[in-house]
């Protein structure tokens, strides 16, 4: 074989070169690896920011909550989960149902109050038909009356009549028994890194004669610390339906076990002026500094929207708000037994309670009332469905059908909210750095959240005193974001000399929904005098609309909804908006806060989708289209 003398010597040239050669392609020295550990080139190492969404719904109901399971509900907390995880389940009226994307996380809060009684009712426990009662409600069922016997069960409770025979009592080896199956359903679906299933549960507090005051409880924690106790009720003598008594069970659970949990109070609206008090319903006296510090502590977040009415603010309380009445219930409390007075709204919304936080805090030092935003469903039916063309209703007896429109949901003589009232929402947005319990429950409680009606848009949320046009030119935000301020449920606090907080905004389409019309900042303050105040910005508009000087758009998106098809066209409306926006109006001295609110084009409601599939007419009284919205966590600045 003849060799060649050239590429040998080629070859022999190649392997003899110095190393010093190869550092002119970047071999690396001390000095470039401390930069590099010092601010790596991937803004995303090291995973100190979040820069993931997830999605979920906090607050989740299954037959293991006496009310679900009295109007019908089968599917029980691993149902629940299989369904959020992506699962295709048969729901409790025979239809097969799966969401369109699966969810993140979800937290199974069924009732405290008689956890599990439905389940061993209907499986027929002996215990249970041994009571006359008990065995004259099976038979019922049984027999079909099921629905009659669903109220008949509800009303004892809330008259506080309920058959202590039949009571599961926390101290009792039913009760227990529920609570542990309850852990182990959480235990068996949670799957760090892929989807977090939650425990909790919801306290749920009927103040006579049916004033909403309740809270979803949910834990950090596993199953070795969770079921070192039992949850919190209400129904006496071992429970109440004082909030107070709820903290101090959180508080001794935490001392027990060294665990973590938090509490989200939700529907305000039905809590005729109780949900965020100055006066202390339980005393009849002003808040106290203990009150307004132990609230505090306890609940970081509000559940500001979900199937019963949204709760960010209402017509009357904020009167140049056009879009404040968005879901509205205001007709009553929970059951309808007390109608609504226009005194008691400011105690029950968002927007009024940030501001009467505010007041609060310069009396007593604290603000109780500095909560960030999350939405979830409240669902009953065990499908945390918040899609309007997927919406599966209240409970069982109001899963899809042609007549569900018009099914009353509550009714006290001549007061009533039909079923098309509901509203198909919400869920939870969390920026979190991971998708494990641990991750996200700590981004709840710095209340790096944001609620929607059900779309899942990506909405960032930054606050500071240095962000520039130019800031709105990076494709992550969050990036510059959190070097120059603070994400949403934050806090600014020293104003440098003559300067005012600057705002980074950035808000991204569902990838299947509907355009942007616009993204307004709410700010809201108390002024010199000690008045509450609020204003709303139009911050970014889309289709080359104007802002006018006094902030707001000079006209509507416009409307492109076929009601007959239950469709609309993304002809009009933006796909991103992103934009930094100066406060032109601030004042160094007082407390403010701002949140941001991100409206879609309008498209149908679950109504119109109802309309079209069943071929019936829309209830008089709904349009049938409405315009989605998300809510973030403020950000509040403190002189």
């Amino acid at each position: 074989m003849a060799i060649d003398l050239k590429r040998l010597l080629s070859l022999v040239l190649i392997l003899a070169t110095p190393a010093v050669f190869a550092q002119d392609v970047g071999t690396p020295t001390d000095e470039t690896l401390k930069q590099a550990a010092e601010r790596p080139y991937s803004p995303y190492a090291g995973g100190a920011v979040p820069n993931r969404v997830y999605w979920g719904d906090t607050h989740l109901h299954t037959s293991f909550s006496m009310d679900a399971g009295a109007f019908g509900n089968r599917l029980g907390p691993e149902d629940a989960y299989r369904f959020a995880r992506g699962e295709e389940v048969r729901a409790t009226a025979g239809g097969r149902a799966r969401l369109a994307r699966p969810l993140d996380f979800l937290v199974v809060a069924d009732h405290s109050d008689n956890m599990g009684f439905f389940p061993d009712m209907n499986a027929g426990d002996p215990d249970i038909l041994s009571d006359a009662k008990g065995r004259e409600w099976y038979d019922k069922i049984q027999a079909g009356e099921g629905v009659a016997v669903a109220y008949e069960i509800i009303d004892s409770f809330s008259r506080g009549t309920f058959p202590d025979a039949l009571m599961y009592w926390p101290d009792g080896t039913a009760y227990r028994s529920s609570w542990e199956k309850t852990i182990a359903a959480a235990e068996k679906y949670n799957e760090p890194g892929r989807f977090t299933a939650f425990i909790g549960y919801e306290w749920t507090s009927q103040v006579p004669p049916g004033q909403n005051l309740h809270r979803v409880v949910v834990y950090r924690d596993g199953a070795d610390k969770a079921r070192q106790t039992v949850p919190a009720t209400t129904y006496s003598p071992q429970g109440s339906t004082d909030p107070e008594y709820l903290w101090q069970i959180l508080q001794a659970y935490e001392d027990k076990t060294g665990g973590n949990v938090l509490a989200i109070a939700h529907n305000g609206n039905l809590s005729n002026g109780l949900m965020f008090p100055e006066i202390n319903h339980v005393t009849g006296k002003r808040v106290t500094k203990e009150y307004v510090e132990t609230r505090a502590k306890w609940e970081p977040l509000y559940e500001v929207t979900q199937i019963k009415g949204d709760g960010e603010t209402h017509p009357f309380l904020s009167p140049n708000d056009e879009f404040a009445d968005y879901g509205t219930w205001d007709k009553g409390n929970l059951n309808l037994s007390e109608p609504k007075t226009d005194d008691m709204l400011l105690h029950e919304y968002a927007r009024s309670a940030l501001q009467l936080g505010l007041q609060l805090e310069d009396r007593l030092g604290t603000n109780p009332y500095k909560f960030g935003m999350v939405g979830s469903t409240d669902s009953h039916t065990s499908l945390a469905t918040a899609d309007d063309d997927n919406f599966f209703g209240k409970h069982s007896g109001s899963e899809p059908g042609p007549q569900r429109m018009e099914h009353p949901f509550a009714q006290f003589g001549e007061l009533a909210i039909l079923g098309w009232e509901t509203l198909a929402s919400g869920y939870a947005a969390v920026w979190a750095e991971d998708n494990t319990r641990e991750a996200l429950f700590d981004a709840m409680a710095r209340k790096e959240t944001y609620a929607t009606t059900g779309p899942r848009m990506l909405v960032r949320f930054f606050g500071g005193w240095e962000f520039e046009d130019a800031d709105t030119k990076t494709r992550q935000p969050a990036a510059v974001g959190y070097r120059k301020g603070v994400p949403m449920g934050g806090d600014l606090s020293s104003a440098p000399d003559g300067a005012a907080p600057t705002f980074l905004v950035a808000a991204l389409k569902d990838p299947i929904g509907a355009n942007l019309d616009r993204v307004q900042v709410v700010k809201g303050w108390v002024d010199d005098d000690g008045e509450r105040q609020e204003r709303i910005y139009d911050v970014a508009v889309s289709d080359d609309r104007v802002i006018g000087e006094d902030g707001r758009a000079t006209a509507p998106v416009g409307n492109t909804v076929d009601l007959e098809s239950a469709t609309w066209s993304n002809t009009i409306g933006a796909t991103e908006m992103i934009t930094v926006w100066q406060d032109p109006d601030f004042d160094p001295g007082l407390r403010a806060f701002y949140y941001v609110r991100v409206l879609e084009i309008p498209t149908p409601r679950w109504t119109a989708h109802d309309a079209k599939f069943y071929g019936v007419d829309l209830v008089a009284g709904d349009s049938g289209i409405h315009q989605e919205r998300a809510y973030t966590s403020p950000i509040w600045y403190t002189p």
